[in-house]
């Protein structure tokens, strides 16, 4: 396969696009229901494009163009929303939100048939079934390779604090799971989907993803799932670590984050001040730890291997990005990290819903409160 590195040589910096994937839900029950053929042969032509299926028949992903401004992408993903959830009422269904269904059973789920996400269902097999997740994507374009290697290698040290900002999956499988994002833990399940080690360069990451291809690991460089990776096809950085959001607000939030946390990594590269290495063992610990505890469980701070806690690291991301959120006119979006810092997340609020409502009012609060 030929891989170049060609691709992340961007004249346009710092665009971004977003993937955001929808559960697609009986409109009376909440259960979810096998659409996603449907909803495909029913896409207008000039979007047809901005459409793409998941590995499951329950579940449709959009896709954004490339976006020079957060607001663009807001417009956008209303756009593609809004025209998801009219042909639902042509097809009887609704858009859900959520990390992972609440109830959905695995041995009920089925296959998207075409030729990739067979092979992955034949790879994977059982535990393809159980991979009833859904992720918010975010693509930031950057100037070319050597900056893609070393941001990607920093940007690590801020998985933890963006996944603990967006979990949305308490449940699965009827079970209220005691994680705050379950989908990291059910997603995990797949190979590739681990931290990355630090790259020393393009070539070392190319020779990576060739070994992968050439051992059958792999049949494309996209089948590498890793939490953030420099995507070979779009020449981006690639952020892959939240749990979608029903709120808008959120949207804009992390996008506005991911957006001003490569910008920001590219000015400390270019001043060759940007820290790379990073203990993987304390990486690991705190992903595990913002997808199972409250804002303040304790945490090994990556730069300085001292003790911290969620919330702040958090306040560390938002510190480090001030500058990078003024420039790009997202200051506002600070607004919203304390809102969740006090008050929680999407999951949170699923599961005061749960406790008052029970899973019939859960499932049919995950239909009903998307905005678009």
């Amino acid at each position: 396969m030929n891989i170049s590195k060609n691709i992340f040589h961007h004249k346009k910096l710092f665009t971004i696009g977003v993937e955001e994937e929808y559960m697609l839900c009986d409109s009376i029950s909440g259960d979810l229901v096998d659409k996603a053929d449907e909803i495909m042969n029913m896409i207008q032509d000039s979007i047809r494009n901005r459409y793409s299926y998941e590995l499951l028949l329950s579940e449709i992903e959009i896709n954004t163009t490339p976006c020079e401004t957060v607001s663009e992408i807001i417009d956008e993903i209303s756009q593609l929303r809004t025209n998801t959830i009219r042909i639902g009422e042509k097809l009887d269904f609704k858009l859900g939100i959520s990390g992972t269904h609440p109830t959905a059973i695995a041995k009920d789920q089925k296959f998207v048939q075409n030729t990739s996400y067979k092979w992955v269902a034949n790879q994977l097999g059982y535990y393809a079934k159980r991979n009833i997740t859904f992720a918010m994507h975010v693509h930031v374009a950057v100037k070319n390779e050597n900056y893609a290697i070393s941001i990607a290698n920093s940007l690590r040290r801020w998985i933890s604090p963006l996944l603990a900002l967006s979990t949305n999956s308490p449940f699965f499988e009827g079970e209220l799971t005691g994680m705050k994002s379950s989908r990291t833990m059910q997603f995990g399940a797949f190979p590739r989907t681990n931290i990355p080690q630090k790259f020393e360069n393009f070539e070392e990451y190319k020779g990576i993803v060739e070994n992968h291809i050439v051992t059958n690991a792999i049949e494309k460089p996209r089948q590498i799932w890793w939490k953030i990776r420099p995507h070979m096809d779009f020449g981006t950085i690639e952020f892959r670590i939240c749990d979608v959001q029903r709120s808008m607000r959120n949207v804009e939030m992390l996008t506005a984050i991911c957006q001003a946390l490569v910008y920001q990594s590219s000015l400390d590269y270019e001043n060759q001040v940007l820290p790379e290495s990073f203990n993987l063992e304390y990486l690991n610990d705190a992903l595990w730890k913002s997808a199972r505890f409250s804002f303040d469980a304790k945490v090994i701070d990556p730069d300085s291997n001292s003790v911290s806690t969620i919330s702040d690291q958090i306040n560390k991301m938002k510190s480090y990005i001030q500058k990078a959120l003024e420039y790009f006119g997202n200051s506002h979006i600070n607004n919203q990290i304390n809102y969740i810092l006090s008050n929680g997340t999407e999951g949170d609020r699923q599961i005061e819903v749960y406790n008052n409502q029970g899973y019939d009012g859960l499932k049919k609060f995950l239909i009903d409160n998307v905005e678009s």
